[in-house]
């Protein structure tokens, strides 16, 4: 059913298709940040999010990636409520989750651009997807440092650790997906 559904030939001009590409991912982001599990020991919850992040990236190229993201975030900036939690607006972007969802747009740029060659094999992808992934946490931790001040160990401890086991599920099925997808989304949106 599935190469069925990709082997479709579609009447938009590729151009139309990065648009709606774009929209998609922004669309996977907002429910991607509705499945959460909150964590009593750090502002962050564990989300969904990361996942449509990188594959995003992947999928649409660095920049419709970063579109697609930029997106999420002009609507949550806009005062509709799609960040996590329902949050939106730019207290909500200032709060401890800001440096993450600006590491988005940088993870999925990164994504895009490292994967931009076609013969990577299963496992340079996942390192692509893990290096990706560094760089929005990154951004997270630095966020976090400028908000609260805590050393580095406690940052550590409170914005990386904890979703380590997570980001590695996350990651591994993400690039299993884009695997089998790669072929195809190269046709329509490259």
């Amino acid at each position: 059913m599935m190469d069925m559904v990709l082997r479709k030939e579609i009447p938009l001009s590729k151009e139309a298709c990065r648009y709606c590409g774009i929209a998609v991912f922004a669309v996977l982001t907002i429910v991607g940040a509705f499945i959460r599990i909150p964590l009593p020991f750090t502002p962050v919850p564990v989300t969904l999010q990361t996942f449509f992040v990188l594959l995003s990236g992947a999928v649409l190229g660095g920049m419709g990636g970063a579109g697609s993201q930029g997106m999420y975030m002009l609507l949550g900036l806009a005062g509709i409520p799609l960040f996590t939690g329902t949050g939106s607006g730019l207290a909500y972007v200032c709060g401890p989750t800001g440096g993450y969802l600006a590491g988005f747009i940088a993870a999925s740029v990164c994504t895009g651009r490292l994967m931009n060659n076609s013969r990577h094999t299963f496992l340079s992808a996942l390192g692509i997807f893990i290096a990706a992934d560094m760089i929005l946490f990154l951004c997270g931790l630095l966020w976090l440092k400028v908000l609260y001040g805590y050393s580095f160990t406690v940052l550590v401890y409170m914005g990386l650790l904890p979703f380590i086991p997570g980001e590695i599920v996350k990651i591994t099925v993400a690039v299993a997906l884009y695997e089998k997808i790669k072929t195809r989304s190269r046709e329509i949106f490259a």
